[in-house]
């Protein structure tokens, strides 16, 4: 199967495109995803090109298809043919073979090794945080960025933050009393996965996660834990993103074993931990950790269900557009975010479900980032008005902010805002 990491003919090129050829053919028979994104665009035009002889698409060309692959997974739920189905078409799988097999053969390069290791990145650049901030608003350093690692010189870039989400966590555990909600029996308990983004860049939304959960009587505990892995599968570097997902279920499963769950505020970490660890690991923990994690909002939504989300809602948050992230919607949970916010008195949600385009590492890149913006137009149109912006995807936020002009906020942060905390200075 072209998602089965473990077989002997995974990085085989040989067996990778006859696997290729078995999955284009049976997608130009159905062309349900011609408009999803540019991978499937430049497919169908080359076969169409070639006059529709599969036959005659080179290596150049399913290069390309490759490449131009963000793994948004749009196209996966749309597929009427993916497992259990006997075509067992996963198309994003395909497309990250094809980059691990490059990988393999010509190693991963210098750009993608640099922005796969984004904790080495963030503890750099946080204890350096004013200088690299300050260094990124240079042209001519933008410049030379582009020209030596391949980052866009019109990227924005998210800034970083003089003080980690996990030390500032690590002061808010001396003042608050453990054991507390422990006391009540049956009291919900989670890990909270922060993501590097949280840590590095945007601890207002990791506090806003710990305020609102400690306010609905949840234990939070906050482990040591790795990058989830995803940015090492966009450059096709399996065994580093192996790594890392066995490092933490190794540290994960020891609490879901005392009781606890796992959530996430980033959508494509609670993505791969809960359908790319299994699949990656050879731990059967894995599995275990996949049945136990939660989006954050997914998690609040159960709370509501169960009848324990606090309702004392202070401050109405009027209209908000929010941005439902590719990596939610392949999870097929619903509009946890939209449900959840909606229970705010005074407050309305209008849900747009479009791709932003920015997709990983894959619109850093200077031969990406105009294509990205052309990707997320329909998305940034859709941020014109005057309502509040809101997105669980940081990256989504980013590009919206580049688009459109607004930066939206995490759907944690307007929950916070409507129990009545009060923002402190975090960095």
């Amino acid at each position: 199967m072209a998602f089965d990491f473990s077989s002997a003919d995974f990085y085989n090129p040989e067996a990778f495109a006859k696997e290729t050829a078995r999955i284009f053919d049976i997608c130009n028979g159905c062309r349900l995803c011609f408009n999803l994104c540019p991978s499937f665009d430049s497919l169908f035009k080359r076969i169409d090109e070639l006059d529709g002889d599969l036959e005659k698409l080179s290596d150049a060309d399913t290069k390309k298809v490759v490449d131009l692959c963000y793994d948004c997974k749009l196209c996966f739920p749309k597929c009427p043919y993916t497992p259990p189905h006997h075509y067992m078409l996963d198309f994003p799988r395909l497309m990250l073979r094809g980059k691990a097999v490059e990988a393999k053969k010509r190693g991963v390069p210098l750009r993608d090794r640099l922005l796969s290791n984004t904790d080495l990145l963030g503890k750099i650049s946080t204890t350096f945080a004013s200088l690299v901030n300050w260094t990124m608003t240079l042209t001519l350093f933008r410049i030379l960025m582009e020209m030596t690692v391949g980052i866009h010189r019109d990227r924005n870039l998210p800034g970083y933050s003089r003080k980690t989400f996990v030390s500032w966590y690590r002061q808010h555990e001396k003042h608050i009393s453990r054991g507390r909600v422990s006391e009540e029996r049956g009291a919900p308990k989670v890990v909270l996965f922060h993501t590097c983004s949280v840590n590095y860049n945007d601890v207002e939304t990791g506090k806003a996660a710990i305020q609102v959960l400690e306010k609905n009587g949840v234990e939070v505990e906050v482990p040591t834990q790795k990058c989830c892995g995803m940015p090492y599968l966009d450059a096709g570097d399996i065994d580093g993103a192996r790594k890392n997902a066995d490092f933490n279920v190794n540290r994960l499963v020891e609490y879901i074993r005392k009781g606890y769950d796992i959530v996430s505020p980033g959508p494509s970490c609670s993505y791969m931990m809960k359908h790319e660890y299994p699949l990656l690991s050879p731990n059967p923990d894995a599995k275990l950790v996949a049945t136990h994690t939660y989006d954050l909002m997914e998690y609040l939504a159960k709370l509501n269900k169960e009848g324990r989300l606090a309702k004392d809602f202070l401050r109405p948050q009027g209209e908000i557009t929010y941005h439902l992230p590719c990596h939610l919607k392949a999870q097929n949970i619903g509009f946890k975010s939209r449900d959840v916010m909606e229970l705010i008195p005074d407050t309305k949600v209008r849900v747009v479900a479009k791709c932003s385009g920015h997709d990983g590492t894959w619109s850093l890149k200077k031969q990406n980032f105009k294509m990205s913006l052309e990707v997320g137009k329909p998305l940034f149109d859709e941020f014109k008005d005057g309502t509040a912006a809101v997105s669980d995807c940081p990256l989504a936020q980013l590009q919206i902010e580049k688009g459109s002009g607004k930066r939206p906020r995490h759907p944690i942060q307007i929950l916070s805002d409507a129990y009545g905390f009060e923002k402190d200075p975090v960095n």
